[in-house]
């Protein structure tokens, strides 16, 4: 399996320097702040999805596909957010279902399986979509700097699939460390740590507030 796959490749290769320099930062951006920026991406991911199977349905209507798809579009922006977690379920639940089936063929329970990797796919939800984001960034990213790189990108690719697919997993795996490294604690994390920094210091003054003045033991008696 060619992750670089040679026949992508090999249809991208008409594309402009823009159009792979903008692919190659967008593919960036996904692997670098996947986490950080995952409302975007899920909006701008689910509302382009819809609108191309909107525009697709609504081809036998005539006139009306760019309504159809624009209002599918439009639809699907503003439920993206809770259609996130539905299909986490959806992709936990296929991949644990193409495991089981792959390692485990003649299992006939695959349904639990199907339905065990949907709960794993929303319980690890930040993981999961840390590890999704930085793969489909370092895929996007992968193709287009072999395209700008290489004058017979197709032909390297099938040449170095093994290369190519473990930098690809190397990747993938770093862009997980660092999207875990730099995303933004939750709010109530620094709530609670505010309110006991506040705590300690109000301690800190009513202590002081008893103690007595230092050197004032030491005084001289005309100073007292």
């Amino acid at each position: 399996m060619n992750l670089i796959a040679p026949d992508v490749l090999a249809e991208a290769r008409g594309l402009s320097g823009a159009a792979l320099g903008s692919a190659v930062a967008l593919g960036l951006g996904l692997w670098l702040f996947g986490w950080r920026w995952h409302r975007f991406w899920v909006v701008a991911g689910v509302t382009l999805a819809a609108g191309l199977i909107g525009l697709s349905a609504g081809r036998p209507g005539g006139g009306q596909v760019v309504a159809v798809g624009v209002l599918v579009a439009v639809a699907a922006g503003v439920m993206a957010l809770e259609l996130a977690r539905v299909l986490a379920f959806l992709a936990g639940g296929a991949g644990a279902w193409l495991a089981a089936q792959w390692v485990l063929p003649p299992a006939a329970e695959l349904w639990a399986a199907f339905l065990c990797g949907g709960l794993l796919g929303v319980l690890l939800f930040r993981l999961w979509l840390m590890l999704l984001t930085s793969f489909l960034g370092v895929l996007i990213a992968g193709h287009a700097a072999v395209l700008l790189l290489k004058p017979d990108p197709a032909a390297w690719a099938g040449q170095n699939a093994t290369l190519l697919n473990g930098g690809v997993v190397g990747a993938t795996v770093l862009g997980v460390v660092f999207q875990a490294l730099t995303a933004p604690k939750p709010a109530g994390r620094d709530d609670e740590s505010e309110e006991k920094k506040g705590g300690k210091k109000e301690r800190a003054e009513e202590g002081d507030e008893d103690k007595p003045a230092r050197g004032w033991l030491f005084r001289p008696l005309h100073l007292r």
